[in-house]
């Protein structure tokens, strides 16, 4: 009797080297992220050198430099990586659901649907609480979702394609519907809006950072929980449900996670544009993977906002002008890469 020993094919040159480069790449943006930090914590009309920032972060420094660095600008500074962090995430949810790298709050028009819900908190009901502006902010952009998740559903699924489409569209009215209601309040309520609605991090500190943080850290559990199951779901609703997947059940969560992340920045700091469009295409390209890269396209985010918080306050313009500046740059290109590929 013959006894055939089968020797199963390792796939460790495959399974080996994503791993590999995506712990490469993640932990070169973490320390990139902390550099940029630092030199960030250090620029000001008081100019600090990096030794002497982290003496202060340390508490080594006199309490003059220690406020400086500690009370003043380490909660911009950790308010910029948070949005980051949350727009990257929300930008690779939802590229990942509607597996196109249009696929943003930004261009689905969610984001406008949380700016408008706290357009009507801030001018109609006359308040600039954090908490009102957080819950006027979450229902607009929950509100947007739905409708745009009811008209892109076709024979009992939702398409992709109908998805950004239909997005593309409540964004653009509802671009006029924020306009319109400018109209209809005083000069200074109308102006205290406007600033608001540039995207910036002035003005923000710990008793904003800290409740933002917490809900970020829950939201962040909650797509670690889906991201497998997000994952699966981009090779097509019948495969996914074939592995056992509730297609439905997950795509509604992750919208709703989505738009909370979308919302807790818009929340906070204003609606800032295309970083959430950005961050996750650059992640892939830098990990050269597939899928829905979480850590990647928070790392990227939060880099992307730091380096534009940088620039904005150079400049003396919010960061939200300057990342829709980048960012319509980076849109062009995006757009030129999907003409050549379909020709």
């Amino acid at each position: 009797m013959t006894v055939r020993a089968t020797i199963p094919r390792t796939r460790l040159s495959v399974s080996g080297r994503i791993p590999v480069r995506y712990a490469a790449v993640s932990s070169a943006l973490v320390v990139l992220v902390v550099v940029i930090g630092l030199i960030a914590l250090g620029i000001g009309t008081y100019h600090l050198d990096a030794l002497t920032v982290l003496r202060a972060l340390v508490g080594l420094e006199d309490p003059q430099t220690q406020m400086l660095v500690v009370q003043w600008r380490l909660p911009r500074v950790l308010f910029a990586v948070a949005c980051g962090i949350a727009l990257g995430v929300s930008g690779a949810v939802f590229q990942s659901l509607t597996r196109n790298p249009l696929g943003s709050p930004d261009i689905l028009g969610f984001a406008s649907g949380s700016y408008t819900g706290a357009v009507i908190v801030m001018l109609w009901m006359g308040s600039t609480a954090y908490l009102d502006i957080g819950i006027g902010s979450l229902i607009g952009g929950l509100l947007t979702a739905a409708t745009v998740y009811v008209l892109a559903r076709r024979n009992g699924t939702v398409q992709p394609f109908r998805l950004i489409v239909m997005g593309i569209g409540i964004a653009a009215m509802l671009s006029s519907v924020n306009s319109a209601l400018m109209m209809f309040v005083d000069v200074d309520t109308a102006m205290l809006a406007a600033v608001w609605a540039s995207g910036s991090l002035n003005g923000l500190g710990n008793e904003q950072l800290w409740p933002m943080t917490a809900v970020l850290v829950v939201l962040m559990i909650v797509v670690a929980r889906i991201a497998s199951a997000v994952n699966q779901m981009e090779i097509g609703d019948d495969a996914a449900r074939a592995l056992g997947i509730r297609v439905e059940t997950v795509r509604g969560v992750a919208i709703v996670v989505g738009v909370g992340l979308t919302a807790l920045v818009t929340a906070a700091a204003g609606p800032i544009a295309f970083v959430a469009l950005a961050a996750p295409q650059i992640a892939k390209r830098l990990t050269r993977g597939s899928g829905l890269q979480v850590i990647p396209s928070a790392l990227v985010g939060a880099l992307v906002l730091l380096v534009s918080d940088i620039i904005a306050q150079r400049v003396g313009f919010p960061v939200g002008v300057v990342t829709v500046s980048l960012g319509g740059a980076y849109l062009t290109w995006l757009l030129a890469m999907q003409y050549r590929r379909t020709r």
